[in-house]
């Protein structure tokens, strides 16, 4: 049995890096940069306006100007401006040459073609200089950064249609047992529903991955030998149960059987000790405990990182916070646990951490709510005051109600 650290270490040692794709950016959200994005164009590409006033030298203010030109968004001036002159121009729109600054409609008194203009701050006043956002030739984004809204505004401005971008990693899911069926089936007398598939898809498709559910393999071993194999042709592999020490846990000696370089088995860990690595060639296999909350925090901890890296992530792990607890977790000391949480926002700034009350390792509902997990130390009998959790839930501050 090994340590936490040292089954991260492990799992994160050797993976493939995806190849690149392009894609457009109707279809680039979330997705991850495969290259350096260099800008085509500076941002503004001219001098441009900030205000809707009057274009003018700033040596001829204050005084009084012949108004030549009246210049839209989307207009060239046309002509330059000389000593005395001004051209109406609006918000956005292009700079005439010989204008440096811009004064508000607001502040000057206009009379047929002349415009009364105050005195000015300077040269530049409410002027866009060129390249004053971005510089022709400057290096906007970096290889490895997940693009969100604002990123792919930045690239539409910049005139980029289409996008280099990882692609998506195909993670097979597999669960093995006699006593699942998949969710809607008909139940036999000691069925119950599967929830493994479902969630790891959910968890594999918000990492960044194409879940390929694999359905659910009864406890035989050639069946298991045979769903490994076929397993082990996608990118990443995550199977559920069967990796403990019953009669009728196959799938470590599956490993074995389909070619899998077993890397370690049982982390010192709770919920979730009895984790299977192995390696398929370069493809990782995780063996995952059946139970459905140790099957997430297995994923979250050691399968969803590899994942992150596989797509050139430059931050593959989880967001860690502090947070304080709402009342004291008591716990028998022995090993390393990992609590479900729930995060409510608090006007000091600290989230505040609630303890879902059942943290057995079988409890749906208690992963239905949890939006962080927190770890405690093996010899730590009691949780409480400030803690450091990783975040599994990107939008708690927007869903969570303050825990009753």
């Amino acid at each position: 049995m090994i340590t936490i650290d040292e089954a991260r270490a492990r799992t994160c040692a050797r993976y493939v890096r995806m190849p690149s794709e392009t894609v457009v950016l109707e279809d680039a959200l979330d997705r991850v940069l495969a290259a350096d994005v260099i800008a085509p164009i500076a941002l503004p590409p001219w001098p441009a306006s900030a205000m809707d006033g009057f274009a003018l030298h700033a040596e001829d203010a204050p005084g009084t100007l012949r108004v030549v030109d009246d210049i839209a968004a989307g207009r060239a001036p046309s002509r330059a401006l000389g000593g005395g002159e001004a051209a109406r121009i609006m918000t956005g729109a292009m700079l005439p040459p010989g204008a440096d600054t811009v004064v508000k409609i607001e502040d000057v008194s206009v009379d047929g073609d002349l415009v009364e203009v105050p005195g000015v701050r300077g040269v530049g006043q409410h002027v866009r200089a060129a390249g004053s956002d971005v510089s022709q030739g400057a290096r906007v984004l970096e290889a490895g950064t997940v693009l969100g809204p604002g990123a792919i505004g930045l690239l539409a401005g910049l005139g980029i249609p289409t996008v280099r971008v990882a692609r998506r990693p195909r993670v097979a899911i597999l669960s093995t047992g006699d006593e699942v069926v998949a969710p809607g089936a008909r139940l036999g007398p000691a069925q119950i529903p599967s929830a493994n598939n479902a969630l790891l898809a959910a968890w594999v498709r918000r990492g960044g991955g194409v879940p390929c559910d694999l359905g659910i393999v009864r406890d035989d071993p050639v069946a298991v030998r045979a769903a490994l194999e076929e397993a082990c042709t996608h990118d990443l592999v995550l199977t559920t149960g069967g990796v403990s020490v019953g009669d009728h846990d196959h799938v470590r000696d599956a490993f074995h059987a389909a070619g899998i370089a077993l890397q370690f088995w049982r982390v010192d860990m709770k919920p979730g000790k009895p984790l299977a690595y192995g390696l398929a060639g370069e493809v990782p296999v995780f063996g995952l405990p059946g139970n459905p909350v140790s099957c997430m925090v297995n994923f979250l901890v050691f399968a969803r990182p590899v994942l992150r890296r596989m797509l050139g992530d430059l931050r593959p792990d989880l967001p860690r916070l502090r947070v304080r607890m709402t009342a004291p977790w008591d716990r028998a000391v022995g090993r390393p646990e990992w609590l479900r949480v729930t995060l409510a926002p608090h006007e000091d700034g600290v989230p505040r951490a609630h303890v879902a009350a059942t943290q057995g390792s079988a409890s749906l509902q208690s992963m239905s709510r949890c939006d962080a997990l927190l770890l405690v130390p093996a010899d730590v009998a009691r949780v409480e005051g400030d803690c450091e959790a990783l975040v599994v839930e990107p939008g708690w501050s927007a869903r969570c109600d303050p825990p009753r």
